[in-house]
């Protein structure tokens, strides 16, 4: 894998979000900086260098899927190692880390700023609105949210027309507050 776009950046843990085994009071310098980069159609790859040396990438695609990534040490452009886990492989390995609670917490602090929630919302089979227009849920006028995105089959619909019908397996992507979203869900059957 190549180096990132533009829209790569450090990130550290925040407090009280490290993964098991750091110790809360850790300096600063031994925290560990990951590289978040926007893999578009895809989802996010996240970077970082151990304590040893090595470098460590994960690729966190839209369906759940993970990649872990051992990048080559005499070339750290280059993959040595790429092991693809599904999401409930990925979830036990998290697991197994420590980290289900960091990245629930972190999660959460990324799709929230100021009172702003983003959220993936599922058409269930048994949804009312499979099947249905978007116009039919009255999103915006019950809820204050809207339904930015609709995401079919590995393909996405940007700013989707009222007129555009819900399938069953569809993920709505939305923009409301938490309580809005939240409400929505519940509409939606999600």
């Amino acid at each position: 894998m190549s180096g990132g776009p533009p829209a790569e950046r450090p990130r550290r843990h925040p407090p009280g979000l490290r993964p098991s085994g750091h110790e809360p009071d850790r300096p600063a310098e031994e925290q560990v900086q990951i590289h978040e980069t926007a893999l578009p159609g895809v989802g996010f790859r996240h970077d970082f260098t151990t304590g040893r040396g090595r470098q460590l990438g994960v690729v966190s695609h839209r369906t759940g899927r993970r990649d872990l990534i051992l990048y080559d040490q005499d070339d750290p452009d280059a993959a040595q190692e790429v092991v693809q886990l599904t999401a409930a492989e990925s979830e036990a390995l998290g697991g197994l880390l420590g980290g289900s609670r960091v990245a629930e917490a972190l999660t959460e602090l990324q799709q929230q700023v100021e009172g702003l929630a983003i959220d993936w919302l599922s058409i269930a089979r048994g949804s009312p609105y499979a099947g249905r227009r978007i116009a039919d849920t009255q999103a915006r006028s019950r809820t204050g949210v809207s339904i930015v995105a609709v995401l079919r089959d590995q393909s996405a619909v940007p700013a989707p027309r009222p007129d555009f019908a819900f399938q069953a397996g569809d993920t709505a992507v939305v923009v409301g507050t938490p309580a809005g979203v939240k409400a929505l869900a519940r509409l939606l059957g999600a």
